[in-house]
């Protein structure tokens, strides 16, 4: 847990706002403070993404009639999740709110059931998605606000006999078993958030702050607020650009990059799968 997560880590930097100093918040905005940035990536474009490769997958995995159920993540502790749904339903279904209305239907989809995890809760995700697909087994698409989500569904439809390449999921962050799914066709791809431009405009922005300067707009090139009715403040922020990665990208982003480990991959899902996709 970054530390500015944490209540100490707020009545830290409620103290140095009070002396006048400026506090960058790292990935995790917490709107307390005047003199507060913020440097993360673009939540909102992250769901955004998540939406539209949804959608994509959808269209290519020849998916019909399309019953969707959504399982957000966190949004009762992380405001960043709800960026993150407003984002893909404003993709899915044409409106930027956190949870959608059961029953909603649009770009030829329709949804059954919008739920959240608490506290980004991978077992209790997964105990919500086999409750709701035993209920309703019509469920043939769905979308997750991230890779541990996506694998919690994953582990149901695997239970219930579901083959790759048949009901979507989606996700965020990358992650090893994020991939492993894309690669092998039980997720439709995930958002890559390069840690390292994250660091890196981190530094600059302190950087500049410590000589006292103003930073730039090309570098401090957004805001971000807390959910309505949430205390805090509008704060300035350095937003980065997210990207969707799907099997065909792979080899380009995260294995370039070092951020997933090709020998754990290429192990999991096996040398001929990460071979045909241009894992060598």
């Amino acid at each position: 847990m970054d530390p500015l997560d944490s209540t100490v880590g707020t009545q830290i930097q409620q103290a140095a706002a009070a002396k006048g100093v400026k506090v960058i918040s790292y990935d995790r905005a917490t709107f307390t403070g005047n003199k507060t940035y913020y440097v993360s990536f673009n939540n909102v474009n992250v769901g955004k993404l998540i939406g539209q490769g949804f959608l994509d997958c959808v269209k290519a995995w020849n998916v019909s009639s399309p019953q969707v159920f959504t399982l957000n993540g966190g949004e009762d502790t992380d405001p960043n999740a709800i960026d993150f749904a407003k984002g893909y339903n404003q993709v899915v279904w044409g409106e930027a709110v956190p949870q959608e209305t059961v029953g909603k239907s649009a770009n030829g989809l329709t949804l059954v059931g919008d739920e959240v995890a608490p506290g980004w809760d991978n077992t209790k995700g997964q105990t919500i998605f086999q409750q709701k697909y035993t209920a309703n087994n019509k469920i043939n698409a769905t979308i997750e606000a991230n890779d541990g989500l996506a694998n919690a569904v994953v582990t149901v439809l695997k239970q219930k006999g579901v083959g790759p390449n048949k009901i979507p999921t989606v996700g965020q962050d990358a992650t090893l078993q994020g991939i492993e799914n894309v690669l092998q066709g039980y997720q439709c791809g995930s958002v890559y958030k390069a840690v390292y431009l994250e660091a890196q405009a981190a530094v600059a922005l302190a950087t500049i702050l410590r000589a006292g300067l103003e930073p730039p707009s090309a570098l401090v090139n957004g805001t971000t607020a807390p959910a309505s009715g949430k205390p805090g403040n509008t704060q300035p922020a350095v937003l980065l650009t997210p990207l969707w990665v799907d099997k065909s990208k792979v080899a380009s982003t995260v294995i370039k990059d070092n951020f997933v480990d090709k020998s754990a991959l290429c192990q999991a899902v096996t040398q001929k799968v990460c071979t045909d996709n241009g894992i060598t």
